[in-house]
């Protein structure tokens, strides 16, 4: 193979990777599922969770969401304390770990949640990676989809923009990465539809088993 063959097949990933973490990588809908006592309940939790914390904008403490988003479907209090009780036990997704480990030889590794910088610390720390950076919406002051966060995380990597990407599990997060200009892989394990406003992914995939490859061929595999 020629010295030219070999420069064109050669990985060319981006500098940093970031990733929403309580869908993208973790399952969280099992938590909030067994927390609300049925999955039909625990999903239209989940989806009133996410309505007020996507239109809150500021942020507002995260416990007083999951609070107010069980009362607006019929929940009891009791539920965000069952949800907070069971956060140890959140699992990655299958291929989470493996990819983390695939990616860490060559980008810098990031987490960009939305969520109490306390839950999301633990939360992080069930995945045994190095994280270069960990950025929640407590510390960023506002929720995703508002720019800061991702601007945050980028930051505090060095990283440019157009030298990063994002790993969603919610088609909101696009309004962000669309803002930022970073190039996005949707997860969209559960089968979400996409928000309507929000702007498509560069790829959407049911798992996390196109990521590494995708990433792989970022430089060479720009959209214009």
């Amino acid at each position: 193979m020629t010295a030219a063959a070999h420069s064109t097949d050669a990985p060319t990933y981006p500098d940093a990777v970031l990733f929403d973490l309580l869908t993208a990588l973790l399952d969280s809908w099992t938590s909030w599922n067994r927390a609300a006592g049925s999955d039909e309940a625990g999903r239209a939790w989940r989806a009133a969770y996410l309505r007020l914390t996507y239109g809150c904008g500021r942020y507002v403490p995260y416990d007083q969401l999951v609070r107010e988003a069980a009362a607006q479907v019929g929940l009891p209090a009791s539920a965000a304390s069952a949800l907070e009780a069971d956060w140890p036990n959140l699992t990655p997704w299958p291929g989470a770990l493996d990819a983390l480990r695939a990616l860490a030889p060559h980008c810098k590794l990031a987490v960009v949640t939305n969520c109490s910088t306390r839950l999301g610390s633990q939360a992080a720390a069930l995945l045994p990676v190095r994280w270069d950076a960990i950025v929640t919406a407590e510390e960023a002051g506002v929720y995703k989809p508002d720019p800061q966060p991702y601007r945050l995380a980028l930051a505090k990597l060095g990283v440019e923009p157009q030298r990063a990407a994002f790993v969603a599990g919610s088609s909101y997060d696009m309004f962000g990465t669309a803002a930022v200009g970073l190039r996005t892989y949707w997860h969209n394990h559960v089968g979400l539809p996409l928000v309507a406003g929000a702007q498509a992914p560069e790829l959407e995939v049911a798992s996390l088993d196109g990521l590494v490859p995708w990433l792989a061929g970022f430089g060479r595999d720009r959209r214009h």
